[in-house]
């Protein structure tokens, strides 16, 4: 397995007036291509500022990030840009989308920052996503007309248009319900399968068991990194979800 994260001694300090605040005290992470792994941490444990770092919007204070081979850390605010569109796909909590365009306008919009143009025709590449997570017949709706979990599906389409090195999900089940949140589980895991490799943030333990693996933050230090005990299938429990309700009282 090749490696896609590397961190060594990574740390971030804020100067909050004359204090300050050690967001990240040394991190020491891997990950590897096609793993599928959740950062988990209480308030204040610095995993947001992990993820930003991670996902190209912050700079470490101090220790080395490197990316599908490419040292991050002190690169310039345009090649950090270039490094972030092409190589890392977002979702998001509240999904971020254009609420007057199309799923399909909305899959697109990142292309237009790929100013090396790696994909050639737009159009087909955002088709070809949106078919992924299994909205082709959702392409000409705008958000309105979409519910919470289609909505989340384009993000995930967006995320992955690119065909970025790893998918960076920022709570991406905190505003759907828990049918939802497990069908949105079940598509990372079918894409996983497929070869993308996820790093999803989550404070909810029910969702983190459907990963692979668990990164676990206190006060800016790992505490935890280790493989899933008992780890979920989404698409099993959506099967007895249903079966459940089909039951009669």
């Amino acid at each position: 397995m090749s490696t896609i994260i590397e961190t060594h001694g990574l740390s971030r300090t804020f100067q909050v007036g004359d204090i300050a605040v050690h967001a990240l005290r040394g991190i020491d992470v891997t990950i590897g291509q096609g793993d599928f792994v959740a950062i988990m941490g209480a308030s204040g444990s610095g995993k947001s500022t992990f993820m930003s770092i991670i996902g190209c919007l912050d700079t470490p204070t101090g220790g080395t990030y490197i990316l599908d081979g490419e040292q991050v850390d002190g690169l310039s605010r345009n090649r950090r840009a270039a490094i972030r569109n092409r190589k890392i796909g977002f979702v998001f909590q509240g999904f971020n989308l254009l609420a007057r365009t199309t799923a399909l306008e909305n899959v697109e919009l990142p292309l237009f920052y790929d100013r090396e143009n790696h994909v050639k025709n737009h159009k087909k590449a955002a088709i070809n996503a949106l078919t992924r997570v299994g909205l082709s017949d959702r392409m000409d709706h705008t958000s309105s007309q979409l519910s919470g979990g289609q909505q989340q599906r384009v993000a995930i389409a967006r995320a992955l248009v690119n065909t970025p090195a790893i998918v960076l999900a920022d709570e991406p089940t905190g505003n759907l319900d828990s049918r939802t949140s497990i069908e949105i589980m079940s598509l990372f895991q079918e894409l996983n399968e497929e070869g993308v490799t996820v790093l999803l943030v989550t404070h909810e333990k029910d969702i983190a068991l459907y990963a692979k693996r668990v990164v676990e933050l206190r006060d800016g230090r790992v505490v935890r990194d280790a493989a899933v005990v008992g780890r979920r299938d989404a698409a099993q429990d959506l099967t007895t979800m249903h079966s459940d309700e089909e039951v009669p009282s």
